[in-house]
């Protein structure tokens, strides 16, 4: 991945913020402070925050942002417009969007597969590398994990609270005594990657830093460093359990290592190295196979005991950020700065079996629910796409909004997704739950 620090939030705001909404937006609230009788009803002025949408507010016919297009000189549709025209895509080969356009699958859109619920703009998710967006995760219908600003907090959606889990502000250090874990702990972590499961939180940063805590538990219980390279930002995190039942955790980095901890042993138990930076990392169900997918166009399928490669995965034009199991074990997919997702079986890998094209930019996150229905495919910004697996990945739901996506998250039941979303104005967490069939009720009224 491209070795940006400092200057990433200003990167994407120069580049991607809704700049012609938010000079709108502020000449109306001007020409309010001097006098407006105008109905406010962006804000809750009894608790001086801004007012959430709800399902019922946007079965009325409100935004489900909030942004209040009619009092705008742009209307939703032109500025929807100027943004897939005008939007940048990183690159690191050029022209991969574009020529990755003849191999894409003309996919039917118009799927309701999740239904809007709740959009909360009190929770404020942010991102701090432009490139790496897994901040968000959900470990169940009603409870989220998320990066804002300098702590990871916690939402939930039952009693619409927020409050700090790990604030790395200031000095982290663990609580808990393990071999090999550093005691010092670590000052003003800048967190480029979270995973979050059951009672696990695992937090990487920019400088190879690794922090662990229970849920559970108060305290830290484990920190680490993978490396004391100048290039060592931790890309990606991914918790699982072993066939032993041990909880286990990978760290892709930037030093083209990735490392797998023992959690029940709080120590180091593989390092596997590449030949370039590793972006992702994503182990098979049965544990047996790892995708690997970084600075190169072509992934790896590699053994996950021995790190050696069985195959390599050729067909995307650009390097990869997102990787994912399918639940059966037999197909996996991966997202690439070419603006596509690449689905893969396993039984044959001389190509892929399907290519998925976003609108505006690369696929910097993938996500499959627990039963394999569905999975969900986000864009930098403005878009995530849920396509229906079971039927061949022929129609998807297009998920329509404005602002940087710091992560997608399926619960673990499959009944909630939950989106985080940057932006200076209009930056929240929304949430859809997932649309039930219940005709067969209808037999009993």
């Amino acid at each position: 991945m491209s070795h940006y620090q400092g200057d990433d939030a200003e990167y994407m705001e120069d580049e991607y913020e809704m700049e012609d909404v938010d000079d709108d937006m502020d000449e109306e609230f001007r020409a309010r402070e001097m006098g407006s009788d105008s109905d406010i009803d962006e804000y809750d002025y009894l608790n001086n925050k801004v007012a959430d949408t709800s399902a019922a507010d946007a079965r009325n016919g409100k935004d489900i942002q909030g942004i209040p297009w009619e009092r705008l000189r742009i209307t939703r549709d032109v500025y929807r417009q100027t943004r897939l025209e005008q939007y940048k895509n990183y690159e690191n080969i050029p022209h991969s969007g574009e020529d990755s356009k003849k191999d894409c699958k003309i996919t039917e859109k118009g799927g309701l597969y999740y239904e809007f619920r709740q959009n909360s703009r009190s929770v404020k998710s942010t991102i701090l590398h432009f490139q790496l967006r897994n901040l968000v995760w959900a470990t169940t219908k009603h409870d989220v994990y998320l990066m804002s600003h300098f702590s990871v907090i916690h939402w939930s959606s039952l009693t619409c609270s927020k409050a700090d889990v790990l604030d790395v502000s200031g000095h982290v250090a663990p609580t808990e005594k393990h071999p090999g874990s550093l005691l010092e702990g670590f000052t003003q972590t800048q967190v480029s990657t979270l995973a979050v499961k059951d009672n696990l939180l695992v937090a990487g940063g920019f400088q190879g830093e690794l922090i662990c805590k229970h849920l559970d538990r108060s305290g830290v219980s484990f920190c680490s460093r993978t490396t004391y390279d100048d290039n060592a930002i931790t890309n990606a995190v991914e918790i699982y359990d072993s066939p032993s039942g041990a909880v286990h955790f990978t760290a892709s980095n930037n030093d083209c290592g990735v490392r797998d901890f023992d959690m029940e042993k709080y120590q180091l138990s593989k390092h596997f190295r590449f030949p370039w930076p590793v972006n992702h990392t994503s182990l098979s169900p049965d544990g047996k196979l790892l995708t690997i997918v970084g600075d190169s166009p072509d992934g790896m399928l590699v053994d996950s005991n021995s790190g050696k490669t069985v195959t390599s995965l050729s067909g995307h034009l650009d390097f990869s950020f997102a990787s994912a199991w399918h639940p059966n074990g037999v197909t996996f997919a991966t997202g690439n700065q070419d603006k596509t997702c690449r689905i893969w079986d396993v039984r044959n890998l001389s190509k892929s079996l399907a290519v998925l094209k976003g609108n505006l930019g690369a696929i910097r996150s993938i996500r499959y629910t627990s039963d394999g229905q569905y999975m969900a495919m986000a864009e930098p910004a403005d878009f995530v796409h849920v396509y229906d697996v079971k039927n061949g990945y022929e129609k998807e739901q297009e998920i329509d909004f404005f602002g940087e996506i710091s992560g997608v998250s399926f619960s673990p039941d499959t009944e909630a997704l939950y989106i985080g979303v940057w932006d200076r104005t209009y930056g929240s967490l929304l949430e859809y739950g997932r649309r039930r069939n219940y005709s067969y009720l209808d037999s009993f009224v």
